[in-house]
């Protein structure tokens, strides 16, 4: 994928309303990565600066520039209201009539509500694989258990049995 986007990058230097960036988050944009919610790698986001989005499309070049030349530069948005359908206008106002305390306020709850659910899960998932692993040592000790009571040899013998070769030291007689 490097290939591709560094293509797009170069694609869109010039654009006066666009930008196609990469960012490295282990290094000196691991804050901006954080912020953004980058959890894994190559994640590729777009939109507001201010609310981006998970890109979900293509990753080889064709796709990217398609979505690209499609999606970027200015959007519907407060800074950029003549875009916005009558409806999201009305939204937009509606939220900034909140005043920038209350906004400030209920943006610091939402936050809180998507770190206390991201905790949660994580704290849940460390012990769905503590469980995982608590179930799979004891399925491995369970087969040890019956593989250490000649299960092998049994399965070899019932198998020669069954093909007519009888219990060894028997013979027919004629």
């Amino acid at each position: 994928m490097k290939p591709a986007w560094d293509k797009l990058m170069t694609e869109f230097a010039d654009s006066p309303t666009a930008l196609v960036a990469d960012v490295d988050c282990t290094a000196a944009g691991k804050e901006l990565c954080t912020k953004v919610g980058v959890k894994g790698y190559p994640t590729i986001k777009h939109g507001d600066p201010n609310n981006l989005e998970d890109y979900q499309g293509g990753r080889d070049y064709d796709a990217l520039f398609e979505f690209a030349s499609e999606n970027l530069g200015p959007s519907c948005g407060p800074a950029n209201m003549d875009l916005c359908s009558d409806d999201k206008k009305k939204e937009i106002e509606d939220i900034q009539a909140m005043g920038e305390e209350s906004i400030d306020s209920k943006v610091t709850e939402l936050e809180k509500q998507i770190s206390d659910a991201e905790e949660t899960f994580n704290e849940e998932l460390k012990k769905l694989q503590n469980r995982y692993e608590e179930l799979q040592k004891e399925k491995d000790d369970a087969i040890a258990g019956a593989k250490g009571q000649n299960l092998g040899v049994m399965k070899a013998v019932l198998a020669h049995m069954k093909a007519g070769g009888g219990a060894e030291g028997s013979h027919d007689e004629l």
